[in-house]
């Protein structure tokens, strides 16, 4: 999750920042080497690949702090994010990829650092790699599970996080629904808000909301980098120096980073990658082939299916896209949706024209499936007398999926009608202006790996 930070570093370099401003920023950075004796590594492909790993900082965070953001225990030696970050040749794109914390790993053979103790190549979860042997053993742990080649490490702990969210002036997030958790102290109710660093660090911890566990907790923290992204190539802080040189200032104060991520790395980003936007960056969680695999003595682990997983990071490796690409132009003249709590293409809808106007039913199915919902596709014809006001009939069992209705239907009148099951009835009424363009949160996911780009899941 604090990843964000890390790869703010290369997003604020993109505003064409000098030398002089740069200049000894770097030296805040506390140095690791990750690559020290590393032998037969994957060989290197096109592009950037930054290993981005966030650490329990809590030991240096006030007391204040801990109790108000539900930062309590003691501070442990190990990992709760693990995301790799692939810079294109061309710098134009970053692809962010989000490895589960409890994914089942092959740890090699190793020396433990608390122990001294020689081990042999033993199963593991991935975040134990570092509790093990540091950064050297995660990135050794990471390539040989990716086949992906590491070029630089970064480590960020919750101080940076929140700090640097401070920094920018916070994030906008956007909600369709409540979203709480009482581990985190998470509440928030549905709508739009601006997340401080805190409240930002519970947003991105928070895993306990849904069913979705850790899966929901990584999309929500790709939702938080790209409005991250956005608030910073948005907000004034790349092109006024003395701004940047704060922010940058911030972030990199509790940074650990490779020797060889510097200034110069820095520059070189910043002439290649101006005009940086969120719709540069795109998100993937590698696929998972069981949410729940026993592993003897260790627990349940998450297993990546093998076969999607090769296939994204071969194109990682070829530096090629994780998610399709959209047509500029229509792209750009496309309104934008309103995000809703439940994807449009899991709403049935039967239409119905209940005024005298022919062919409006046709219409209206065209226009509802225009934006993603289910429709019969065979619109009928109302009974009864003319239909003033368009109105949703729905079963109230599946009122959250009418309210998805309704918001693409302005002014629509919501009517329960026990025991309708799951199909909507639309019936339109001389009211009727149209349909507004609706999505799902993550309705931007697509192509085989389920990829999103960061403009597709900022607020609207």
């Amino acid at each position: 999750m604090r990843m964000a930070t890390a790869l703010s570093v290369t997003v604020l370099a993109a505003g064409g920042i000098g030398h002089a401003v740069v200049t000894g920023l770097d030296t805040g950075i506390t140095r690791v080497d990750p690559f020290k004796d590393m032998k037969n590594r994957p060989q290197g492909g096109n592009g950037m690949n930054v290993l981005v790993v966030g650490t329990d900082g809590r030991d240096r965070i006030t007391p204040e702090e801990k109790a108000r953001y539900r930062l309590g225990g003691a501070p442990c030696h190990c990992t709760d994010t693990v995301m790799l970050v692939h810079i294109s040749e061309d710098r134009e794109r970053a692809s962010v990829v989000s490895l589960p914390r409890d994914s089942y790993a092959e740890m090699p053979e190793h020396t433990d650092l608390v122990s001294g103790k020689r081990h042999q190549a033993h199963p593991v979860k991935l975040n134990a790699a570092y509790a093990e042997g540091g950064p050297s053993l995660t990135v050794r742990t990471v390539e040989s599970m990716t086949g992906v080649k590491i070029d630089h490490y970064l480590e960020v702990d919750f101080t940076s996080f929140m700090r640097t969210v401070d920094a920018v002036g916070g994030v906008q997030i956007c909600t369709t629904r409540p979203v709480k958790d009482t581990y985190t102290g998470l509440d928030l109710p549905a709508g739009t808000h601006e997340l401080d660093g805190g409240q930002a660090l519970q947003y991105v911890r928070s895993r306990h909301i849904d069913g979705a566990a850790d899966i929901g907790r990584m999309q929500r923290q790709q939702r938080f980098l790209a409005a991250l992204i956005e608030r910073m190539t948005s907000g004034g802080v790349l092109f006024n120096p003395v701004r940047f040189r704060e922010v940058a200032t911030t972030m990199l104060s509790s940074v650990r980073a490779d020797e060889d991520f510097g200034t110069d790395q820095l520059l070189a980003l910043s002439k290649a990658m101006r005009g940086f936007t969120p719709a540069s960056s795109e998100f993937v969680s590698v696929p998972i082939g069981d949410m729940s695999f026993p592993v003897k003595g260790i627990g349940s682990t998450v297993k990546w299916d093998a076969t999607k997983a090769q296939k994204l990071f071969k194109a990682l490796r070829e530096d090629r896209p994780l998610a399709p690409q959209r047509a500029a132009a229509s792209s750009a003249k496309a309104p934008k949706a309103v995000v809703v709590d439940v994807p449009p293409r899991t709403v049935r809808v039967q239409v119905y024209n209940g005024t005298r106007t022919d062919g409006l039913g046709r219409k209206v199915d065209d226009a509802l499936r225009g934006t993603g919902f289910d429709t019969t596709r065979a619109p009928k014809t109302g009974t009864g007398k003319e239909q003033a006001r368009t109105v949703v009939e729905y079963d109230p069992r599946w009122d959250r999926s009418a309210k998805t209705l309704a918001a693409a239907l302005p002014g629509a009148e919501l009517r329960a009608v026990a025991k309708r099951g799951g199909v909507m009835r639309v019936i339109a009424g001389a009211d009727y202006r149209g349909v507004t363009a609706v999505r799902g949160e993550d309705a931007g996911r697509a192509g085989p790996f389920e990829a999103v780009t960061g403009d597709r899941v900022v607020c609207p």
